[in-house]
Order: structure tokens, then C-alpha cells, then sequence
């Protein structure tokens, strides 16, 4: 694969990185890690900002409101929103990298004229409502139940790990519409639904982290009544649905933090140099290990992109070959800031300390990484099923 810019990708980077240092210098400060409607309001006005501008969507398809840009055009916008600094998409997260692709890719036109526009213009938040206290990596075993009442489906359950919900304007939500018993295999039985999250009988309880933000939330639904016209995908076919919403969190949800490491990593020789400890030569060899990895994630990103695009614009099992290695290449970047920072690894005023909490969660967020080994062996490397 041709790993080089043509012409009119560099004119690309360059016009961007020209509105970046045109803009960036009038956005309001950042507020508060803890004020998530201060967050929303900062996040969403970034995100009218990219929309204005003719950025927002550019890994959407055009027909689903997007702007057709290339797969390397899209890198590049990651890349050089990255190095300058540009708010990343917060709150916009799900929304963004989750349902507003898999609605672009299931949904029928009138759920794309519906549901995508407000999210490219900063309008609507989503969350993510998959994960159960007894369903977790297992999402096949989730039990919140939906039964059919004339035009709605009746909802009764719970989910956990809810990704800014208590921010959120929609919720792509996963239901049992077939019980376990009568679901054979399991996952047959799951649909796919937009549930407003105004709704009567959503009730949302914040987790706090042990970094002390609130970014998941409990989700507790009693009767809660969401229009048949809401479900993406036909009834009991939630799970190939949710497939393609997995593979877009795992292939590229995370590709702006991999450039976001690479200049973490530089900022960590730095420091070293400066405080002393560059003189440790099994530190220097960690962190000469870690940027060939990262450069090797970034690499490896490209390729995936790529092979997406040539397959109809759905990340494949590669994501999971992506998800799991960059999941413990980012715990091993922090554990090294630890070395570098020595007793200072200890300020929680510190972002690398906070930083190396927050990553603790990599290796269970959006799918295990003993998850991810299933999928990279049965589906990569051909291997037999577990029993």
C-alpha cells in the first residue's frame, strides 16, 4: 500500500491547518473535567465550528450528510487537529463514532434525515446504552426487555457503563425482543432502538471514575414506550446491527489518540531530559520501544482505514487487532510517564497522572481485550469457537 500524500491531499492538510491557527485562538476556555454541561456546551460548539467550516463528517458518506472525503483525508484531519491542540469530540463521541455511523449504514433515509444532521451540527448528544450489570462483555445475555404495544415497544431494564447519559439527548439501545429461552443462538433475540432520553420512566444515576468524572451513568427504564419507527435494522436483528456499531468503535474511535500518545511520548523524552532520568538507559529503551509501537498503531491505522473503504466503508475484524494492542500500548505510555515523573506520579494535579487512571479502563472499554483475542483468532486467524 502507498503510504504517501498526493497533491491534493497535502493542499487538504494545508487549508486545514490554516483554519485551525485562524480558529483556534478564539475558542473559550476549556472548562471544568467535572462540569458536563459545561463540557456539552464546549464540546457541541467545537463541533458547529467543523460543521461551518465544512469538517464535520468527513469519514461519513456524503448521502448520509457527511463530506465524502477520502480515508486519508480523514487521517490527516485527525492528525493535524491533534498536533494543534483542536478539542477532540467529547461528548460527541457516540454520536460521532457509533450510531451516527452504523445509522448511516442501517437506517432507513427517513432515520438519516431524522438523527444525522443534528449530530454533524453539534445539536443532539448520544449515548451508548449496550452494557448490563449481568451483560457486559456478554452483551448476547443482555435481559432489558421490549415488548410490542401497537406502534411503540415497551421497555423495562437496566444498563451500566453508559456513556454520557446524563448529558445525552438519544441513547442507541440494545433490548431483548425474544427471550434467552426462545432465542436460539442467544443473540437472535436483541433489536436495536434510538430511545429519546427525555422519555417518561429513564431514570440516570452518574458513576463516578477513580479519576472522578462522571463520563458513564447508570440507566434504569421502567415501561419506558419508544416508537416503532425507531428501530434500526429489522426486529431480533439487533445483533448484526450492533456488529457494525462495534466495529466503528473499535476500528476508528480511538485513532486520534494514537497521534495524541505520539506527542505524549515526545513530551515524555523531554521531561526526562530535563529532570534527569534520561540517564537510565532501560528507561531511554522503553520509550524508543513505545514510539516504533506507536508508529506501528499509526501505520497499522492507515492500512485499516484503507481496507474499510475498499469494503464498503465498515472497519472489519482488523479494529480488533487495532483495539487490543493500542488498549496496553497506552497503560504502558502512562506507566512510563510514572518512571519519568517519579514521586511526582503521585500529584493528582498531575494530566499524566490522571491520564495513566483513566487508562486503566482501556483494556475493558468498548470490548475486553480477551474479547478482542476471540475475535482477532476465530475470525483472523481461522481458530475453532470456544466451547
Amino acid at each position: 500500500m502507498d503510504l504517501t500524500y498526493t497533491a491534493e491531499e497535502e493542499e487538504f492538510r494545508a487549508h486545514l491547518t490554516e483554519w485551525l491557527a485562524r480558529t483556534l485562538p478564539g475558542l473559550p476556555p476549556r472548562p471544568d473535567p467535572l462540569d458536563w454541561p459545561g463540557r456539552r456546551a464546549y464540546d457541541t460548539g467545537w463541533q458547529r465550528r467543523l460543521y461551518d467550516a465544512g469538517y464535520a463528517g468527513l469519514h461519513w458518506p456524503v448521502d448520509a450528510g457527511g463530506r465524502g472525503a477520502t480515508p486519508t483525508q480523514h487521517l490527516i484531519f485527525l492528525e493535524e487537529t491533534e498536533k494543534a491542540g483542536a478539542p477532540y469530540v467529547g461528548a460527541n463521541f457516540v454520536g460521532l463514532l457509533h450510531a451516527g455511523p452504523t445509522i448511516a449504514s442501517e437506517g432507513t433515509p427517513e432515520q438519516r434525515a431524522r438523527w444525522l444532521p443534528p449530530v454533524l451540527k453539534g445539536e443532539a448528544v448520544w449515548c451508548q446504552g449496550f452494557s448490563e450489570p449481568g451483560a457486559g462483555s456478554d452483551l448476547a445475555s443482555l435481559r432489558t426487555r421490549a415488548w410490542r404495544d401497537g406502534d411503540d415497544y415497551v421497555v423495562s431494564g437496566s444498563k451500566v457503563w453508559t456513556s454520557h447519559a446524563e448529558v445525552a439527548d438519544w441513547c442507541e439501545l440494545l433490548v431483548r425482543t425474544r427471550p434467552v429461552s426462545e432465542a436460539v443462538p442467544k443473540h437472535r433475540g436483541i433489536t436495536w432502538l434510538a430511545m429519546p432520553m427525555d422519555s417518561p420512566g429513564v431514570t440516570v444515576r452518574p458513576l463516578r471514575t477513580l479519576a472522578g468524572s462522571t463520563e458513564f451513568a447508570e440507566v434504569f427504564l421502567d415501561e419506558v414506550r419508544v416508537p416503532v419507527s425507531h428501530r434500526v435494522g429489522a426486529e431480533n436483528d439487533g445483533w448484526r446491527v450492533t456488529m457494525v456499531t462495534l466495529s466503528h468503535e473499535r476500528g476508528a474511535a480511538f485513532v486520534g489518540e494514537v497521534v495524541a500518545c505520539r506527542r505524549v511520548l515526545g513530551d515524555l523524552a523531554r521531561e526526562a531530559r530535563a529532570n534527569g532520568r534520561w540517564g537510565d538507559a532501560v528507561l531511554r529503551r522503553r520509550l524508543g520501544r513505545l514510539s516504533a509501537e506507536f508508529t506501528a498503531l499509526w501505520r497499522l491505522t492507515q492500512w485499516n482505514v484503507s481496507e474499510a473503504q475498499r469494503s464498503g466503508g465498515v472497519p472489519g475484524a482488523g479494529g480488533s487487532v487495532f483495539k487490543l494492542r493500542y488498549s496496553h500500548a497506552r497503560q504502558e505510555l502512562y506507566d512510563a510517564a510514572a518512571e519519568v515523573l517519579g514521586a511526582g506520579a503521585l500529584d493528582l494535579g498531575h494530566e499524566w497522572t490522571m491520564d495513566r487512571l483513566s487508562s486503566l479502563s482501556y483494556t475493558i472499554a468498548a470490548g475486553t481485550s480477551q474479547i478482542q483475542r476471540n475475535i482477532v483468532a476465530e475470525r483472523i486467524l481461522g481458530l475453532p469457537k470456544g466451547r
